[in-house]
Parts: structure tokens; C-alpha cells; sequence
């Protein structure tokens, strides 16, 4: 019996038969299948067209989520390189400054200018900040070139790093490790200073960090202080710039007192002779030890807008009007 129409839920085309295929009983389609079969190959048919979609869709998911990083990408790589540009600007304008030496040396202090919206097209603020280095310590002076070392001279850069470190209550056997780190000779003054040691000068304040037993917060404590030079022989500090520690590790006669005295003494009527200064620390000090201007700037110029911060630090000597250190992040 065959039926061409939808009959008691049967499908069209479909017929009973006491005997299909293989002599079984049932619902047979035209074709020959069981109407069972048929709807098996239609759910499979359905769960191939469902995962075709769901990978359809992570495809497209996909390529929107590489689209939108890639230009987020762009357009923070366009605006660091605005930003770097600002930066540099903000280096030439302390360049500039620096060159006029009557203006400079009415500073005793670092020098520092945020600038909002300097120009109409660029929303953000450009900060430059101005700090003399030679008036802080010079860590590779601590020891002089021939390694030779007289630690019962109390005026040596060795002892008066001690005192700086004491100043600043830290531990006084970082000193040695210190010296450890910069003189070429392999004999330990710590059970441990020699180790990884690099036997040479450092190259930045940054090593500090390599120097075994030097941690995290006593580098953070030293660096407001301390920079490297490339002159070994001798500490000569700037006193109408430095800062209390420092002027407390010159001579063992300055206070924190005394410190606090020039400071203030210097404030808009800066020291212009080393007698000066002596008279009032009551020390003795000459050129070799200490000096009244400076030569070695460090600039620090940052811009930044929209989230994205471009910083350029570097030494300038203002003396040969060169780039000594130069540093991008």
C-alpha cells in the first residue's frame, strides 16, 4: 500500500510493507530506507551545518579581534613616535637653557617644568626636569685607577662614601662591595663582594642592581645621590647644588646641621668661591674636592597623552656641548 500524501504522520511517498529490505517489517520510502534511516542522515546533516557556523563564527571573531589589536597597535606605535618627538623637544629646550650659564647658575636646585598643551595640535603635558651631576657622588671615584687604596686617609672618596651610606642609614659594607665590583685585582674584602664581579668601572647607576648583596631599597635610597663618571682619581663635588647627604660626605666636620646651613645659605645668593663655603662647614676643602658650578647635566624629559608616556634621560656636558648618556623607554 503506498501513500503520496501525509497520512497518519507518514511521509509522502512512503508505503507499508510487511516485507522490506531484508524481509523486515515496516515504514519504507520509495527508495528502498526505512523512514528512520532518512531521519538519522537529516540530524546528521544538521550538526555539520551547526559546526560549519560555530567555526564560521570563531573565524570571524578572529579576524575583528586581529583587526582591532593590530590597529590599536598602529595607533599607539603613531603616538609614541608623536610622543618621542615631543620628548626630544623638551630636551632642546633644557639644552638651550643650559647653555645660558647666568641663568643656570642662579639654580641651586633641580629644575623642573611641566608644560600642558604646549602646542594647539598635541593634547598632553611635556615635563622636563634639570639635575646637575657633579652634585652628586661619582661611585667610580671611590677607588683611583692604580687600585691603590689608603683607608686610614679619612678624606679619601673610599671614606667618604662610608659617610654618605651612613647618611642615608645604610649599611657601610657596601663600600666594599662597591670596590669589589670596580678594581681589577680578584682579592675579596667580603667573603661573598667578589662574586660575578665585574672588575671595572661602572657604566651606569643601573649596575648597582648586578653588585651581589645590594639590594632593591638601597639602590632606590642611593640613586637620588650617586652617578658615574669616567674620571676614576678624583670626587669633585658642585656644593651649591648638592643635597644634604652628599655635602655630610665630604669632611668628617659637616653636620646634618651644618648641611642644613648651607643649603640655606645658598638659596639666591650661591656660592661663587670655595672660601665660601668653607668658611661657613668650617672645612678646608680645594678644587680637587670641590667646585662651585657644574658641568654634567642629567635631562629628563617625559610626554605624555591619551595613556601613552614616551621618557628621554640624558647626560649633556655642557662644557663640549655633547651627548654623553642616552637612554628611550
Amino acid at each position: 500500500m503506498e501513500f503520496y500524501k501525509k497520512i497518519g504522520g507518514f511521509q509522502k511517498g512512503c508505503k507499508i510493507s510487511p516485507f522490506g529490505k531484508g524481509g523486515l517489517r515496516g515504514i519504507f520510502c520509495s527508495n528502498g530506507f526505512p523512514l528512520r534511516h532518512i531521519h538519522d542522515q537529516q540530524g546528521v546533516a544538521l550538526v555539520v551545518v551547526l559546526l560549519a557556523l560555530v567555526l564560521l563564527t570563531a573565524m570571524v571573531v578572529e579576524f575583528s579581534y586581529g583587526v582591532y589589536t593590530g590597529t590599536n597597535d598602529l595607533y599607539n606605535w603613531r603616538d609614541a613616535q608623536r610622543l618621542s618627538v615631543m620628548a626630544k623637544s623638551g630636551v632642546n629646550v633644557s639644552a638651550y637653557i643650559l647653555s645660558n650659564k647666568e641663568i643656570v647658575s642662579q639654580y641651586t636646585e633641580s629644575i623642573e617644568m611641566p608644560v600642558a598643551n604646549p602646542f594647539e595640535d598635541f593634547n598632553g603635558i611635556i615635563t622636563v626636569r634639570i639635575e646637575d651631576e657633579d652634585a652628586k657622588f661619582n661611585l667610580n671615584a671611590i677607588i683611583p685607577d692604580n687600585d691603590s687604596l689608603n683607608e686610614s686617609d679619612l678624606s679619601n672618596p673610599y671614606n667618604c662614601f662610608k659617610r654618605l651610606l651612613k647618611a642615608l642609614s645604610l649599611d657601610v659594607k657596601i663600600a666594599d662591595r662597591l670596590v669589589d665590583w670596580i678594581d681589577e685585582n680578584r682579592g675579596a674584602r667580603l667573603s661573598d663582594s667578589e662574586v660575578a664581579a665585574k672588575n671595572s668601572m661602572l657604566d651606569s647607576v643601573d649596575e648597582l642592581l648586578l653588585i651581589n648583596g645590594i639590594s632593591r631599597k638601597d639602590y632606590d635610597k642611593l640613586l637620588p645621590y650617586v652617578t658615574v663618571s669616567k674620571n676614576r682619581d678624583n670626587l669633585i663635588v658642585n656644593v651649591n647644588r648638592a643635597e644634604a647627604p652628599v655635602l655630610m660626605s665630604l669632611a668628617v666636620g659637616i653636620s646634618e646641621e651644618i648641611a642644613k646651613t648651607v643649603i640655606q645659605q645658598r638659596k639666591g645668593n650661591p656660592f661663587t668661591e670655595l672660601s665660601q663655603f668653607n668658611k661657613i662647614a668650617g672645612t678646608n676643602l680645594a678644587s680637587d674636592r670641590i667646585r662651585t658650578e657644574g658641568r654634567f647635566f642629567c635631562i629628563k624629559s617625559s610626554a605624555s597623552s591619551g595613556g601613552v608616556k614616551r621618557v628621554i634621560e640624558t647626560v649633556l656636558d655642557t662644557t663640549t656641548n655633547t651627548i654623553q648618556y642616552w637612554k628611550e623607554y
